[in-house]
């Protein structure tokens, strides 16, 4: 990666982490973390408890509510880096992620690499809806993710509606709706990829075809 690109990515506006920290906090950080996914990986992700937490990082209750806010904050801090490394893909990577390829064609890619991403994370992302049912919109992974699809719907050509286009193609992948997808209705990631693309094909069509008629309009047309 270019030294320009680098700082992009390291700039790039993730949740749970704060652009300067000093050294006991970032120690504090680092061993909450650690508890965090410890305990996961023992009790699942469904018995995260930010007391039980504190306990096993050795720090104080106090400590991991004013670093993270709630149960929802520390769930999106223990996804950074996986966040990070997605965002570093799809913003310098290689094509069709990453740049150099027509738009429609990164926003495929883009929802596809979004479900492989889900595929390991849904059940942590769904207990921080469950947490805080607007978190998803505050963060600033969904602001990056949504800006980066209105960047590509512009050049698509939707220039008056890629941002409601944006949320609506994210709305497709959120966490809960994955898990209901994958665990109630057992869809595979390949029939949900597979319902994406008709989602966005749609929204190619339009693009090429333009706004619809106006229904009066519309009606008298042969």
């Amino acid at each position: 990666m270019a030294p320009t690109q680098d700082r992009r990515a390291r700039a790039l506006p993730l949740i749970g982490q704060p652009p300067t920290e000093r050294a006991d906090a970032a120690r504090n950080r680092r061993a909450v973390l650690a508890a965090a996914r410890s305990m996961m990986a023992t009790c699942g992700s469904d018995e995260l408890c930010m007391d039980r937490v504190a306990e096993l990082a050795g720090v104080g209750v106090g400590t991991v509510y004013r670093r993270f806010g709630d149960r929802a904050g520390l769930v999106y801090a223990l996804l950074d880096d996986d966040e990070r490394e997605f965002q570093t893909a799809f913003l310098f990577g290689p094509p069709p992620l990453g740049p150099c390829a027509p738009p429609v064609a990164r926003i495929r890619a883009f929802l596809h690499a979004y479900v492989d991403l889900l595929e390991t994370h849904a059940k942590l992302l769904a207990l921080a809806e469950a947490q805080r049912p607007a978190a998803r919109f505050s963060t600033g992974a969904y602001r990056t993710h949504r800006m980066h699809l209105i960047t590509l719907l512009h050049l698509a050509g939707h220039t008056q509606t890629a941002a409601y286009l944006a949320d609506a193609l994210l709305a497709a992948l959120s966490p809960s709706l994955f898990v209901h997808q994958r665990h109630q209705l057992q869809f595979s990631t390949d029939r949900i990829k597979a319902g994406l693309d008709q989602l966005l094909a749609g929204v190619a069509g339009s693009a090429v075809c333009g706004p619809a008629q106006p229904a009066a309009t519309a009606a008298s047309t042969p």
